[in-house]
């Protein structure tokens, strides 16, 4: 069976992720063959609008399909990974300057490597059950596949709060935070997509979409500006130590399971990122970090525990207690002759 179902449908040029059983994890294979089609397509006058689904009940995709690449990395290989995340960034890239309308339908989990898929499109459209999250520094990496631009436009500080606590978005909060642009109930999905390959336009999205409804996390949106302006991450974890109430316990139970690198590293990256322009120093910015994380960093470790093993007791090489900036800034030095560059090998 195919991890990708590929077709052209009417006016449309239509790819459905086909691994339900692995939640639609992105492979490295995966990640190729949507950069074949995305190039294809977009040189077809026939196909004028392109659709993203998947298959299954629980996922779009929950992110990457990390377990070669922590083979590789445990046996000193760092190549593989760097050629993958290299490879996958060149598609979110694309995808996000794509002239043709690229429609994503994001239902259940879109994490990770989901997110760089998705959410960088023209027109993303969530569900009663999608649930998005870059929850990258939980193994000892960043929120990356371009993770930092939507964190550092989210309104406030959130993409802070989100990156560093790995929260969850349902629709109405993806929709708040810029992850997203429609909340269209799942079961008019199949008419909408319908109607996109028979016309070749968009038209059906805006009909259909609804209002999702208040956005929940707006709700702690003053705690998360007070404790999240920070300057560093450092001045976050101590204003959170120094609080006392309801949201700075819960906030720092949520930051004592992360990497206390990734989290300093992605504070770091998101206050840049925020002055940057575009996408692709986003993924430049990235890379840093990715280059480095399972050589220098916590992945290894962090794939080990979450993944691998499964005891969930990841050791960090840090604490939140120690003095992070050094290490994270270290980890987001320019690569220099290793600067992330977005050509086809």
């Amino acid at each position: 069976m195919s991890d990708l179902i590929a077709r052209i449908d009417g006016a449309a040029g239509r790819i459905t992720l086909n691994r339900p059983k692995a939640l639609n994890a992105l492979t490295y294979d995966m990640c190729l063959q949507i950069e074949v089609l995305l190039d294809q397509w977009e040189a077809d006058p026939n196909v004028v609008v392109i659709i993203l689904d998947a298959a299954g009940e629980r996922a779009f995709c929950a992110g990457g399909d990390i377990a070669v690449m922590y083979e590789t990395a445990s046996a000193g290989d760092f190549e593989y990974g760097r050629r993958f995340w290299t490879d996958e960034y060149r598609l979110n890239a694309k995808l996000a300057a794509s002239p043709t309308p690229i429609v994503s339908f994001l239902h259940g989990f879109t994490m990770g490597g989901g997110v760089g898929l998705g959410c960088h499109v023209s027109h993303r459209v969530v569900c009663e059950n999608s649930e998005i999250a870059m929850p990258e520094c939980g193994i000892g990496l960043v929120p990356d596949v371009g993770g930092s631009l939507l964190l550092a436009r989210a309104p406030g500080y959130f993409g802070e709060y989100l990156g560093t606590t790995m929260g969850r978005m349902g629709p109405a909060d993806a929709i708040f935070m810029g992850f997203s642009d429609h909340y269209i109930p799942q079961s008019h999905w199949p008419a909408v997509i319908q109607s996109i390959c028979d016309t070749g336009t968009v038209d059906a999205i805006t009909k259909a979409a609804i209002d999702p409804g208040p956005a929940p996390l707006t709700q702690i949106e003053s705690e998360v500006a007070k404790f999240f302006r920070g300057e560093y991450f450092t001045d976050i974890v101590i204003n959170l130590q120094h609080s006392g109430g309801v949201f700075a316990i819960e906030t720092l139970k949520k930051l004592s399971k992360p990497s206390p690198l990734s989290m300093a590293a992605t504070i770091e990256m998101i206050h840049r990122v925020r002055v940057l322009n575009g996408i692709m120093p986003a993924l430049e910015m990235e890379y840093r970090f990715t280059y480095r994380s399972a050589e220098q960093g916590d992945f290894i470790e962090g794939i080990r525990a979450m993944v691998i093993d499964k005891d969930r007791s990841p050791k960090w090489q840090h604490s939140l207690t120690d003095s992070l900036l050094p290490a994270a800034t270290a980890m987001l030095r320019p690569l220099g002759a290793q600067t992330l560059h977005l050509t086809e090998t």
